[in-house]
């Protein structure tokens, strides 16, 4: 699978997914923002559309997380990250944002607001059982093997 069907929006402006070097693994994903910028502050999310609807093949996901520029600089990030795209969604990609940084942040249209990951996916059988397996590391949780 090398390829994604993608659809805009009736409105114009909306960017395709965009991989800025050979070796990206995760593709920018642009604000779609044609009425004017938007500000998202301080201590808030907000929900930005991309103006993208995907056909994602099945077997796979979308991932959607932060750019580590937006994150370092401006403590913009994903809220729910990663975020799942499933194959079986073909609604508009909107991205939640939150601003976990000092100041107010604009987000205009077009401005880079996210990254996006293609990834296998593989569907588990659960089934229940009377004893799990023992392990070294056993039932510790955070911080059991060390800081």
């Amino acid at each position: 699978m090398d390829k994604i069907k993608i659809k805009y929006t009736a409105t114009p402006g909306a960017i395709i997914p965009q991989y800025k070097t050979s070796g990206a693994a995760g593709a920018d994903v642009y604000a779609f923002l044609p009425d004017g910028p938007v500000t998202l502050k301080s201590g808030k999310s907000i929900m930005i559309p991309t103006g993208v609807f995907y056909e994602i093949p099945e077997g796979y996901e979308i991932q959607v997380r932060p750019r580590s520029g937006l994150a370092f600089k401006n403590g913009i990030t994903v809220l729910n990250s990663p975020g799942t795209i499933d194959s079986d969604y073909r609604g508009e990609l909107r991205i939640l944002l939150v601003n976990l940084g000092d100041e107010d942040f604009t987000i205009a249209h077009e401005d880079r607001i996210a990254q996006i990951i293609v990834a296998p996916v593989i569907q588990a059988e659960f089934c229940k059982a009377d004893s799990l397996s023992q392990t070294e590391r056993g039932s510790g949780g955070f911080g059991s093997t060390g800081v």
